[in-house]
């Protein structure tokens, strides 16, 4: 082996070190809920340090509806049962309404009450489908022994 590919080798190891420490300390990052938005039997829930992957999501709400329940109130269902919770990115804040395509808060009496529409997942409960997260590849339905099975 020639002394370049063993100064190649050593720089992809180093990156790949550099990589997976990162993403290790993005996933040990506690989520932070910047706040929380409710219209009727929708709740917006604005978050910092989500969890990257869907698994990760779900687990997240599994171990914390207790607590969203008891600190903000959400979900709050329709007399029916029926409720839908949107995590959305906090990103850069909250914003002007502008020129594009942003989600904005009629709760807020300011100027500056909208967000760049940047979901992470969405939760439903309805008769029909029960317990269901939207992502965009699909839908993952908990069923009744719980585990999650893709519907969609």
């Amino acid at each position: 082996m020639t002394f370049k590919n063993k100064k190649t080798r050593f720089m992809l190891l180093g990156v790949g070190c550099v990589l997976a420490g990162y993403l290790l300390w993005q996933s040990f990052r506690p989520v932070e809920i910047v706040a929380v938005h409710q219209r009727n039997t929708y709740s917006s829930v604005l978050v910092k340090n989500f969890p990257f992957t869907k698994k990760g999501k779900i687990n997240w709400w599994l171990e914390n509806k207790d607590m969203l329940k008891a600190r903000y109130d959400i979900p709050r269902p329709a007399s029916y049962g029926g409720y839908t919770i949107i995590f959305w990115i906090f990103g850069e804040g909250y914003k002007e309404e502008g020129k594009y395509d942003r989600l904005c808060f009629d709760d807020m009496k300011t100027k500056i009450n909208c967000i760049d529409k940047d979901s992470v997942f969405r939760i439903s409960n309805s008769k029909n489908r029960g317990l269901t997260f939207t992502f965009d590849d699909g839908i993952y339905r908990l069923e009744g022994n719980g585990s999650i099975k893709k519907i969609d």
